[in-house]
């Protein structure tokens, strides 16, 4: 698993991390055992950074981790978690106070004094250029309830924002084939700063494996299902915010792309090594469901360099089925 910098964390993390919203049970029910084998197979496979927040499953995910990480104290793992979207989306409500309240209870959850990375959970637009908010944070950083601080964000315009701040330490934003605008500022002004970005929803939310048709259906209590028209929040973060028909469509075009690549990788491992190697990217996360899952996308962490010509070949197939759908969007 090559390893990169997470901007100014100074940590060395895994290229391919693992995200665990999955844990929480918005992708379908997932059992405690599972989830452990989840994370077991990961840090076996070389995954050192995982992402989890404190709305997964109302904390569910963030304990999992937790005890999982206080099984393995010396494995070199760091924990990144997020806040602020259990409350009603105001911008007042992004305080002091309130990160006080939040990061004592993501503490309890993964059990421990300092938090290794927290970041805004794509609150507000206007949270993001609030002097009051980083002084906040700031401070609990000086208290020493977190090492570091970052932001995930819905919008380039956010991540830019976000980038001008000096104590912002990462950017977490969706980035992959079938959403490509961060590419042209987010990722240059993130590299010129020393601010890691962090690469979620790395496969549209499964549509880049290539394993579903137009008749594929998912379980009530997965996104996939209930959030498919942005019905409980921001559409983007569902298959990406593009029509889900023609993303099956257009993803059956990559998977053919992914199958003429050297090194027998998925089409799922071409879509995440794509993405860690875009200049500027520190870590993907793809979410697991099992432990082969984990050990498959891990997997991508080792890749070889996919070459310009498969970058283009990216570009044409964005241009020709979303560009005109989701770029002005995000």
């Amino acid at each position: 698993m090559e390893r990169q910098v997470l901007g100014r964390t100074g940590r060395l993390v895994s290229v391919v991390g693992l995200g665990t919203w999955q844990l929480g049970g918005d992708w379908g029910d997932v059992s405690d055992d599972d989830s452990r084998a989840v994370l077991e197979a990961a840090l076996d496979a070389g995954v050192t950074f995982f992402d989890t927040a404190d709305v997964y499953g109302d904390g569910r995910s963030e304990q999992a981790i937790g005890a999982f990480v206080k099984d393995h104290a010396d494995a070199g793992i760091t924990v990144a978690t997020k806040m602020g979207r259990r409350v009603d989306q105001v911008p007042e409500n992004y305080s002091l106070a309130s990160f006080r309240e939040w990061t004592d209870r993501s503490r309890r959850n993964l059990g421990v004094d300092t938090i290794d990375l927290v970041q805004l959970h794509c609150p507000p637009t206007p949270v993001y250029s609030s002097a009051e908010v980083y002084d906040a944070l700031d401070t609990l950083v000086a208290e020493g309830v977190m090492t570091s601080y970052g932001v995930s964000v819905e919008t380039t315009a956010e991540a830019l924002e976000a980038i001008s701040h000096p104590g912002v330490a990462s950017v977490q934003i969706i980035l992959n084939a079938f959403r490509l605008k961060p590419l042209e500022e987010v990722l240059p002004a993130a590299s010129a700063a020393g601010v890691g970005i962090i690469a979620r929803v790395p496969l549209a939310s499964g549509l880049l494996s290539g394993r579903y048709t137009k008749d594929t259906t998912f379980a009530e209590s997965d996104h996939r299902s209930y959030n498919r028209h942005g019905e409980a929040f921001d559409v983007g973060e569902t298959f990406s915010g593009v029509d889900f028909e023609t993303g099956v469509t257009a993803a059956a075009e990559f998977s053919a792309l992914a199958e003429a690549l050297p090194g027998d990788l998925t089409p799922a491992q071409a879509a995440l090594a794509w993405v860690w190697q875009q200049p500027g990217v520190s870590t993907v996360i793809p979410g697991a469901r099992n432990p082969e899952q984990a050990r498959l996308n891990a997997a991508a962490g080792s890749a070889p360099a996919l070459g310009p010509l498969f970058t283009s070949e990216v570009r044409d197939l964005y241009d020709r089925y979303f560009r005109e759908a989701v770029h002005s969007r995000w």
